[in-house]
């Protein structure tokens, strides 16, 4: 944890203690499938650093600054929403179907841990959760701020996003890919939830138009660079260090920046993406700090 921000670190305990309440209350109300919910309770609190829930709260944060200066509790609640998102996709991920990984964070997977049948139940189920908490009453925000969170989020992860950057990537395991195939795959595999994480902060703290646009420009950069920062890790890493089996990708023939460029000059084009992510900010430069470190911290990583 050493590499990562403070700030990053607060917002992660932050949303980590909403969501052991959130599953605490799930418990309370006697569902009829206690073995559903600990898969899914299991996926979400193992360890992650949740990179999309600070950027839903920095981006807030910045938002706030200018517009809504009462939003931090709103935000709170929607980052958990996208961490149940997440921890969905990369459920999904770890099936021998899609990435065939027995780990995830150092520990087994939900398909290992569990079975098939419940992993894959408990991705979906935690998909639906993530739209339940952006749409339950108590959460204060307008019906309109709702609508926007709802489409943002499920555009991420449907076919124009996630879904159908991972068809993608398993097409690339067939064939080749070009440069501007591989980008556009990047944008939709693993951008959109990057994408919609930063400008859901941004629509919770009352972020106008040319803001919204401001912050999609530095997320869908930024999501490239964390990508091809992830399949760098995936070529040069270890088990021990990234919690889950590496060389992967690699020996898939998977389609990559590495696959064009090389380990050098992949990494001299995460760093570009990440300059082009900062400089979509300069005019909130002042208050756009917490969205240029965790830039910053994205290709610095080493898990």
């Amino acid at each position: 944890m050493s590499e990562l921000l403070d700030w990053l670190i607060s917002d992660a305990r932050a949303v980590d203690i909403w969501v052991k309440r959130w599953f605490k209350q799930k418990s309370e109300e006697q569902i009829t499938a206690p073995k559903l919910l600990a898969a899914m309770e299991y996926a979400c609190l193992n360890g992650g650093k949740r990179v999309r829930a600070g950027l839903v709260c920095a981006s807030n944060r910045m938002a706030s600054c200018y517009f809504n200066k009462n939003s931090e509790s709103a935000a709170l609640a929607v980052a958990a929403a996208v961490e149940l998102l997440h921890s969905y996709s990369l459920i999904h991920d770890d099936l021998p179907a899609m990435d065939d990984s027995d780990l995830r964070r150092g520990k087994k997977s939900t398909h290992k841990e569990f079975d098939e049948a419940i992993a894959i139940l408990a991705g979906d189920a935690l998909q639906t959760a993530a739209f339940e908490i952006l749409t339950e009453q108590n959460l204060k925000l307008t019906s309109s701020q709702k609508v926007k969170l709802v489409s943002h989020l499920s555009v991420a992860a449907g076919v124009s996003g996630m879904a159908g950057g991972q068809m993608l990537d398993l097409e690339a395991e067939a064939k080749s890919f070009d440069i501007e195939c591989v980008r556009n795959m990047q944008l939709l595999k693993t951008g959109s939830l990057i994408t919609a994480s930063v400008v859901m902060g941004g629509v919770v703290g009352g972020a106008d138009n040319v803001m919204i646009k401001a912050l999609s420009n530095y997320s869908e950069n930024l999501g490239i660079a964390f990508q091809i920062k992830d399949d760098l890790l995936d070529y040069q890493g270890s088990t021990s260090q990234l919690g889950k089996p590496v060389q992967q990708d690699n020996s898939r023939g998977k389609a990559s920046y590495i696959e064009h460029y090389g380990v050098d000059g992949a990494s001299k084009k995460a760093k570009e993406f990440v300059e082009k992510a900062c400089d979509s900010l300069q005019d909130y430069e002042q208050h756009a700090k917490e969205l240029y470190s965790i830039a910053k911290l994205i290709i610095k990583r080493t898990y």
